[in-house]
């Protein structure tokens, strides 16, 4: 049952259940995105790099 289905009843099981899912799935999405930010400016910055330790 998905909740625009109108037999929906948004009692408190589901508004928990829907509350911890899409709160998990913002951290998931939120943690994804951060990294895929950090790898593109790491990509970007790494052709300016001359004299890096690192290998």
């Amino acid at each position: 049952m998905f909740p625009f289905v109108f037999e929906w009843a948004w009692d408190m099981s589901h508004m928990v259940f829907m509350g911890g899912l899409w709160y998990a799935l913002t951290i998931i999405g939120l943690g994804l995105t951060y990294c895929l930010i950090k790898a593109a400016v790491d990509t970007a910055r790494e052709g300016k790099r001359t004299n890096d330790p690192h290998h």
